[in-house]
């Protein structure tokens, strides 16, 4: 523990001094800690601004764009005036002008696996404001390597999520996603819109999981992904585990090809398509693309496919599709095609329809008839959308 607290600091943070789980320990605490945030934008501008207020003594900022007007809805460090400047040198500015006694150490760069263990080494806690797939792999797999907990977080539309990663023995984000959807499948912000107010929330949870661990009050959001609906107001707690097989990381891959590859090898259709289309695949395969709602509407009608869950098992312990027949991983589903029906349609689905598609192609390169197969386009994050909203979306 360092100097003790200046009078000027005990007049800043009073009202943190009267808290029993911080008190002037706890303050001592923060100032002497330090958090490498990713991203000064719609996350990243209550992270910042909270934990700077907060005292937290070191705080680094990672981004590489500039300040644009469209930024201001929701990304509240930066103003106006600010416009063209960039996003790390006006939420450095802000934040020194909100609490003078910090340090804020900018990154004005992109996260690379060049300069990943450079820039978050060294710091007690990384927080995620990203907003794109391969840097959330990057932190996730950077993190793991150097045994530095991470707060992750994502918005979209009126939804957000919330997890604390690599804390302990806890699960990490490979856990929850073994391998990334498509980016078709993952509009931006940009793309699909976000409220002004949700990262506002969300950012602000991630403050508080940050701040929790700095002072170690409190319980993690570790095994628990929180996710938050604005529109209902309503908060869930979706338990994660650990995958006990998945291999430790140990080195820095390149996450832009993972994350390309993946897209490369679904090559979903796009959201709607109906169950009279037929797909083909590189290898001149065929089998159906059947939206959420048609599927739900020919069952409805007598139509019983083996339904066939190709997530992991930690996935379907978040969420699952009332009366699937068997949950297998899409990467064993050739090894496991004997729990597979020799007669009858087969309903594919995983998260959001690319590790699906995957599993449809390997069945019908097995020997599976293409056109008994039909996969659920955009997977049982649309099935909530579309059919039943009590099926939990993560």
């Amino acid at each position: 523990m360092g100097a003790e607290l200046s009078d000027s600091d005990k007049r800043r943070y009073a009202r943190h001094l009267i808290l029993p789980e911080v008190g002037l320990e706890g303050q001592a605490k923060l100032r002497d800690s330090s958090v490498c945030v990713i991203g000064a934008g719609g996350l990243g501008s209550p992270v910042l601004m909270y934990l700077a207020a907060a005292g937290v003594g070191r705080i680094g900022i990672v981004d590489d764009d500039e300040v644009d007007e469209s930024n201001l809805q929701r990304q509240v460090v930066h103003s106006s005036a600010q416009i063209g400047l960039s996003k790390v040198a006006s939420a450095q500015a802000r934040l020194e002008a909100l609490n003078p006694s910090i340090c804020i150490e900018p990154h004005i760069t992109r996260l690379s696996t060049e300069n990943a263990f450079d820039i978050i080494g060294g710091y007690d806690l990384v927080i995620d404001g990203s907003d794109n797939l391969p840097t959330r792999y990057l932190i996730n797999d950077a993190c793991e390597i150097l045994a530095i907990p991470w707060v992750y977080a994502s918005i979209y539309r009126f939804e957000g999520q919330v997890s604390l990663f690599n804390y302990r023995d806890g699960p990490n984000y490979r856990d929850l996603f073994p391998t990334p959807p498509p980016p078709e499948l993952v509009p931006s912000c940009a793309q699909g819109g976000v409220l002004g107010v949700l990262p506002g929330v969300i950012g602000s949870l991630q403050a508080n999981e940050a701040i929790k661990f700095l002072l170690g009050i409190g319980e993690p959001l570790s095994g628990i992904l929180l996710v938050y609906d604005a529109l209902e107001t309503r908060f869930r707690g979706l338990q994660i585990s650990r995958d006990p097989k998945r291999e430790k990381i140990t080195e820095l891959s390149d996450v832009e090809a993972f994350c390309a590859s993946a897209s490369a090898s679904t090559n979903a259709s796009p959201a709607g398509a109906q169950v009279d289309e037929l797909r083909a695949d590189e290898a001149g395969m065929m089998f159906h693309e059947v939206s959420a709602s048609e599927a739900a509407e020919r069952m409805s009608e007598g139509w019983a496919p083996f339904v066939l869950d190709v997530r992991t098992k930690v996935e379907a312990e978040l969420a699952t599709i009332a009366g699937a027949s068997a949950l297998i991983p899409h990467d064993a589903v050739e090894q496991e095609i004997e729990q597979i029906p020799t007669q009858g349609d087969i309903l594919v689905y995983c998260h959001r329809g690319g590790r699906s598609a995957m599993a449809a192609v390997m069945l019908a390169a097995a020997g599976i008839e293409p056109g008994r197969l039909y996969n659920l386009t955009g997977g049982i994050d649309a099935w909530s959308l579309e059919v039943d909203s009590n099926v939990p979306r993560y």
